[in-house]
């Protein structure tokens, strides 16, 4: 079943082309790789998935439904999450406290139940509370919980980013470099942790990274980006020799 489908995607900043005739067909359950230089335009696909930016032109349908002209908490609410290549926690509040913010794009109380702190309010408030002591649980982070965020190390703030984005109960997932900043053992983990979640949560996965490793070791489709445009698509080992691919990363002497 498709679950994600972006046609002929474009995006300019003024005169200067960010993203040019970008096309994805994204299957439930995948977990697809976007690569491509500093610059070639993959954080900008992102922004446009989640509402940040609104297209120059193009389509983006997620479980059927046109995301174009949606807030980004519209969009969450639909089912997508994200991760960010700048870690952005709230960093002044407890593990068990980041994750309990995510759980209000679905609060089930309104201003008014707040307010006076009625019934509905202190029972949503629990079960809030124990979703995210679960989430925690599930990631190995339950004895964490009161530790303030910015105390973590880094590899541990990156996984509590992601259990973040997984309280948001999304269908997609999408992950912005998430190995970046981290040593090969951190990596490894990191690669681990991905399949597991996409596993025990159901979840299709749209990732860019620069780590090739990460890339080829987990992705089943690979879209390469450069200036803004596809250069090639493929499976990992239809993408690691890519002449075109090659040239984008290292130059066009490395495939004279």
């Amino acid at each position: 079943m498709t679950l994600l489908h972006i046609e002929r995607l474009t995006h300019f900043f003024g005169g200067l082309r960010a993203v040019y005739d970008f096309n994805l067909e994204l299957q439930s359950g995948e977990l697809v790789a976007i690569i491509g230089p500093n610059g070639a335009g993959k954080t900008t696909i992102f922004n446009l998935i989640t509402g940040v930016y609104r297209p120059t032109e193009g389509r983006i349908v997620f479980k059927g439904k046109d995301l174009i002209g949606l807030s980004p908490h519209q969009i969450v609410q639909s089912g997508i999450a994200r991760t960010f290549q700048t870690i952005r926690l709230f960093k002044e509040l407890s593990v068990l406290d980041n994750v309990r913010i995510a759980h209000y794009a679905r609060a089930g109380y309104s201003p008014w139940d707040a307010l006076f702190r009625l019934f509905r309010f202190t029972a949503e408030e629990d079960r809030i509370r124990q979703e995210a002591l679960e989430l925690l649980n599930i990631f190995k982070m339950v004895h964490l919980a009161d530790t303030i965020a910015k105390n973590l190390p880094y590899g541990q703030q990156r996984r509590l980013e992601i259990a973040r984005a997984l309280a948001t109960h999304p269908d997609l997932l999408l992950l912005d470099e998430p190995a970046a900043g981290m040593n090969p053992a951190e990596v490894e983990q990191l690669m681990e942790t991905i399949l597991w979640i996409r596993r025990e949560f159901h979840l299709t996965i749209l990732l860019i990274e620069h780590q090739m490793r990460v890339v080829m070791g987990i992705a089943e489709r690979i879209k390469v980006l450069d200036f803004g445009q596809t250069i090639a698509e493929g499976t990992p080992l239809e993408i690691q020799n890519h002449p075109r691919v090659i040239e984008a990363y290292l130059g066009e002497e490395a495939i004279l």
